[in-house]
């Protein structure tokens, strides 16, 4: 019988082809929107979400309403994930991060320009947790997309690198957002509710038409073409997302489930940090966002760095130990953000954010990459990536919300939780066991068995 076997790294060319460099740039700006957008949204779900669109909510209930909405787009994007992933392994990577960026660029301006429920009433949160789960459906395959574009283009010795980067613009995604925040938040509460709020999202809209212009320009990676020459018989007549399942569901199990740390540390760091920074610890919104914005772009110009760490000493190994730090972590991070002091209050989230979210930004993606071959690597990186994202990166943010609540303002639970899903990492890589370091999955026959 046939399978689907592990093998060393290929020997693939250490030069970056001017078509790489070219499908890389599209990938990259492709993925900071996403971030930009998400981060967006998830800075405003923090600061203005409540008060304009659940004006009726009283205490913590409406920070905890706006993080839920928040998540709605998180539950909808495995859905379009693997709707688009599906697109993407049968016809091609180009269509699929095209319509991508269209439903993203689409929602996020749509969500600038809705009115609130001051003007429309209970229409407002409906029309809002609409296009933020429109948003959630393209979101749902643009990384899976990026980071498939990413492993398929550039040498796989160098694949932590090359993938390093495409989580790091997540990073540059996120901190253009708190800056475009950070610019509009200076202002009285009066004038930024009254309309300047919009602007951010707006700006959305030039970004999209960008990214829209580059994509339409890029050619399908080389590895996808060969393998589509190779088994193209077996990609028209299949379903890549039951593929990727009966290769070996237990590898798609711990696959899901090895996001878990990097989804929960991520959105502490460049969420919910902002938010109990600000209403929980009682920074000045402007300090609160100035932290946030350091933070994450330190985890953002480390993520290739790690990315190359990985590249020479194992993705899997990389992970796993940063991993076992944050989970060591948690409880240090809350209290530097208890002290109030900002430089302490600062430290502790350049740490999380250098080592645990810089850690698996450039290892995660090399990790999930290796897991698949290429004929339906778009599907598995999505069912892995998006299905944990809808079942720990989303409810974070609230989740540890709720936590903090439930011990009167206290953070020991939600640090608890972080550790956990560290933990759950950890646990995941080790069953996944081969084929999660520097080697790739290669795809000898049209189905297969991974024992």
């Amino acid at each position: 019988m046939t399978s689907t076997l592990i093998s060393p790294v290929r020997p693939r060319s250490q030069r970056i082809t001017p078509g790489a460099r070219k499908a890389m740039f599209a990938a990259t700006l492709g993925t900071a929107i996403e971030w930009y957008d998400y981060a967006l949204y998830g800075i405003a779900a923090g600061l203005v979400i409540s008060p304009l669109f659940f004006p009726d909510a009283v205490g913590d209930t409406g920070p905890m309403i706006a993080f839920a909405t928040f998540a709605v787009g998180f539950i909808i994007r495995p859905i379009g994930g693997l709707a688009i992933a599906h697109i993407g392994d049968k016809i091609g990577r180009k269509p699929a991060l095209l319509l991508t960026i269209l439903l993203m660029g689409i929602a996020t301006t749509g969500i600038g320009l809705l009115p609130t429920a001051e003007t429309i009433g209970i229409a407002a949160p409906i029309l809002l947790v609409a296009l933020r789960a429109l948003q959630g459906f393209g979101a749902g395959a643009e990384l899976s997309g990026a980071l498939t574009v990413a492993a398929e283009y550039t040498p796989e010795s160098r694949r932590g690198f090359f993938t390093g980067i495409i989580n790091a613009v997540g990073g540059a995604g996120s901190a253009l957002a708190m800056l475009a925040f950070l610019a509009v938040s200076s202002v009285p509460e009066e004038v930024l509710l009254g309309g300047l709020w919009r602007v951010p999202f707006l700006l959305s809209a030039v970004l999209f038409l960008l990214a829209l212009y580059i994509r339409k320009r890029l050619d399908e990676t080389p590895e996808y073409v060969a393998a589509k020459e190779k088994n193209e018989e077996a990609i028209k007549n299949s379903v890549p997302l039951k593929e990727v399942f009966k290769a070996s569901p237990r590898r798609v199990i711990f696959a899901i489930l090895m996001w878990s740390g990097h989804n929960a540390n991520t959105y502490i760091v460049l969420t919910f940090a902002l938010s109990y920074l600000t209403n929980t610890v009682g920074f000045e919104r402007a300090d609160a966002l100035w932290i946030a914005l350091i933070a994450s772009s330190v985890g953002c110009l480390l993520s290739p760095v790690w990315g190359m760490v990985g590249d020479r000493y194992g993705h899997k190994q990389v992970f796993a130990g940063v991993m076992i730090f944050g989970a060591l972590f948690s409880i240090p991070l809350f209290m530097m953000m208890n002290t109030g002091d900002f430089a302490i209050a600062l430290t502790g989230l350049l740490i999380a954010s250098g080592i645990t979210f810089g850690g698996t930004s450039g290892t995660a993606g090399a990790v999930s990459a290796n897991l698949f071959p290429a004929r339906f690597r778009f599907s598995g990186i999505a069912a892995a990536k998006e299905i944990n994202a809808a079942l720990i990166a989303g409810p974070t943010p609230f989740i540890a919300a709720a936590l903090v609540s439930l011990l009167n303002g206290e953070p020991w639970l939600a640090a608890g939780f972080i550790s956990l899903c560290c933990l759950i990492t950890v646990i995941s890589l080790a069953a996944l066991g081969r084929g999660t370091g520097n080697t790739a999955v290669i795809d000898t026959a049209v189905s297969a068995d991974v024992k």
